[in-house]
């Protein structure tokens, strides 16, 4: 394993490290370590591990009434891990209101590709009439799922792609989703901020249970 600074020598932005690279072996030392990748082209590798971390437990997740009606209508179908390049590719492309540039560069789609085809990073996906209409990616470790980054075209479908993660961990048993920084959507959904202390102290407890690698799919359990 790659050894990063200790991550609680970083301020509260988070920023820890540059430099390095965006191979398996780095991305998966830095997230054992509860650190994670975020810088824009043209600048060098950043490595951040902010305090506090946002985190949602499954059990907390708040499903609104809106969107239990549009699971209930029955509108989108899931799917997982079968279209993960189209899932990073098209988050890479949304435009964020907090956000000059993408930080999802085409090294960070490389190297998160190359964890999916290990089998550490995952797509859950929204589909509409055979067309991906949204979806989520992250990469997991012991029983805890990284969320990196969302996209939808239509309304509630990246929201649909949350919901059945949640799901999957309920049914996996996984400790947490981590959601790294905080927001009021995160917050509406459940996830609440935590001192970055005591995320590390729950990753570390994560990481001893097995990860449940390779290819998953809507009947994947432990």
């Amino acid at each position: 394993m790659i050894q990063f600074p200790d991550p609680n020598q970083a301020d509260d932005d988070g920023l820890l490290a540059q430099g390095g690279e965006l191979t398996p072996e780095f991305l998966l030392s830095a997230y054992c370590q509860g650190v994670f990748p975020w810088f824009c082209e043209g600048e060098p590798i950043l490595w951040w591990s902010p305090n506090p971390r946002m985190v949602l437990l499954p059990e907390d997740f708040k499903l609104k009434k809106s969107l239990r009606q549009v699971i209930n209508k029955g509108i989108f179908e899931l799917r997982i891990d079968t279209a993960f390049r189209e899932v990073i590719t098209a988050c890479s492309k949304t435009k964020r209101s907090h956000e000059d540039e993408t930080w999802i560069t085409n090294d960070i789609i490389d190297g998160y590709v190359q964890l999916h085809k290990l089998g550490y990073a995952h797509s859950f996906e929204t589909w509409l009439e055979g067309k991906l209409v949204g979806g989520l990616y992250g990469l997991s470790l012991g029983n805890c799922f990284f969320g990196e980054s969302m996209f939808f075209t239509k309304t509630d479908a990246s929201k649909f792609a949350f919901y059945h993660l949640v799901q999957f961990a309920l049914k996996n048993n996984f400790a947490f989703i981590d959601a790294q920084q905080p927001t009021d959507h995160l917050a509406s959904l459940g996830a609440q901020p935590i001192p970055r202390k005591d995320f590390l102290e729950m990753l570390e407890k994560a990481l001893q249970r097995d990860t449940l690698q390779g290819k998953w799919t809507t009947k994947t359990e432990c």
